[in-house]
């Protein structure tokens, strides 16, 4: 837990320039993502230990896959490859740091965060990887990011803020919730349970965290120049973001 605390909080240092506030619910909006000229949206319903996948862009180098994956603890959103192996780090773990700690595509009862916590967190942002190279560049980077190298994570928070952007939108939900006192990194940002719409479960039996029954999520994303909306998606378009020069 100290680990997870001290990346935490290095985290949001080197994306924000401060730690939060513990009323802030999100950090601070950050710049588009590079190319990007339109957005998909993806409405995911998700019950414990059931997963959601959905194939949202193709390119000519392949397509990408969201995926809202569960585990013991909740779900956490990903960006995959839609054929092939995953490989051992995905798009969205990768752009979205900080690893190994509490982090928005984490919807789960890890980290000491209580059920109620885990549905607070509303909305959440995240960045994905939408170019090999990109994320064969995070993927050089997550061993000296693991080992605490500044300039390898001042180097990483530059590149993701070129990336896609996503949010997850949790629209409804339903838990039990835990009894323990919050975390105190939990509410830095997990303040929006009243404005969320959730519900009790009945019957499930008490524990200090909780736990997650089902979640409505809405997943909005942009989608950079070279890949196409896949079939059937809701599209929305946006004005383009030039890609970086030099």
């Amino acid at each position: 837990m100290r680990t997870s605390k001290a990346r935490f909080t290095t985290w949001l240092m080197l994306s924000v320039g401060a730690v939060l506030p513990a009323s802030s619910a999100t950090p601070p909006s950050v710049k588009a993502g590079a190319g990007a000229c339109s957005q998909v949206r993806v409405e995911a319903q998700v019950t414990a230990g059931h997963s959601f996948e959905q194939v949202f862009a193709q390119g000519q180098g392949g397509g990408l896959k969201l995926v809202v994956q569960a585990l013991a603890s909740g779900w956490i959103v990903r960006v995959v490859p839609s054929s092939g192996p995953w490989g051992e780090h995905d798009r969205a773990e990768l752009a979205t740091p900080p690893y190994l700690s509490p982090n928005p595509l984490l919807i789960t009862t890890d980290f000491a965060f209580r059920a109620q916590d885990a549905v607070a967190w509303n909305p959440r942002h995240f960045r994905y990887a939408a170019s090999d190279g990109d994320y064969r560049k995070m993927l050089e980077l997550y061993p000296r990011v693991m080992s605490n190298d500044a300039a390898a994570m001042s180097e990483l928070a530059k590149l993701s803020t070129d990336q896609p952007e996503g949010e997850v939108r949790i629209l409804d939900a339903m838990l039990a919730p835990g009894t323990a006192d919050q975390w105190r990194m939990a509410a830095a940002v997990a303040s929006h349970l009243e404005s969320t719409p959730h519900e009790v479960a009945q019957g499930a039996a008490s524990s200090k965290l909780g736990s997650l029954v089902s979640a409505h999520l809405r997943i909005t994303m942009e989608v950079p120049r070279g890949l196409t909306v896949s079939k059937g998606l809701a599209t929305i378009k946006i004005p383009c973001v030039s890609q970086p020069t030099g």
